[in-house]
C-alpha cells in the first residue's frame, strides 16, 4: 500500500489526504473502483469498519485520513455531531415560539418519526381555527336569515 500512503501528508496532526477529493473526501483507486481514502486508512491502520457503521471524522476534516481521528459511529450518530440541518434541529431545546421540547409538550407523528412539534403551539393553532369556524359560521347564518 505503498502507493497509498504516498498520498497522505503526515506533517500535522491531521494526516491530509493530498490525492483526488470528492466533496472534501479523499478517493483512491483500489482493485479498478473509486473508494473513500478514510475508510481505506482505517482498515489498514485499525482493521474492518464493524456492518452497519460508517466512520465519523473527529477532527471535522473530510479530507483527514488519520486513523486517531476516525470513529465508527452509525449513520445517525454521525450526522447529528455534523453541522448540517438534520443537526440543528436536534438541538433545539424550544420551538420557534419559546415553548420546550419537552416529553410532554412534544408531538412526534408515526408518518414523521424524526420530526418533532410543538404541542402548546399545535394547541395555540387549533383554537385560533376553531374561533375563525364559528365566527364565519355566524356571519353565515346572520346572512341567510336576512
Amino acid at each position: 500500500m505503498e502507493r497509498f500512503w504516498s498520498k497522505v501528508d503526515k506533517s500535522g496532526d491531521c494526516w491530509t489526504w493530498t490525492g483526488t477529493l470528492r466533496r472534501g473526501y479523499g478517493r483512491f483507486r483500489l482493485n479498478g473502483r473509486h473508494v473513500s481514502a478514510h475508510r481505506v486508512a482505517y482498515e489498514l491502520a485499525v482493521g474492518p469498519i464493524p456492518p452497519g457503521l460508517v466512520l465519523d471524522h473527529l477532527c471535522r476534516n473530510r479530507g483527514c485520513v488519520n486513523p486517531a481521528h476516525l470513529e465508527p459511529v452509525t449513520g445517525r450518530v454521525n450526522i447529528l455531531r455534523g453541522s448540517g440541518i438534520a443537526a440543528e434541529c436536534a438541538a433545539k431545546t424550544h420551538c420557534p415560539a419559546g415553548h420546550p421540547y419537552d416529553e410532554a409538550n412534544t408531538i412526534v407523528t408515526p408518518s414523521r418519526p424524526n420530526a418533532r412539534y410543538c404541542r402548546e403551539c399545535n394547541r395555540i393553532r387549533c383554537r385560533e381555527y376553531q374561533r375563525k369556524r364559528r365566527l364565519m359560521l355566524r356571519e353565515r347564518r346572520q346572512a341567510a336569515c336576512t
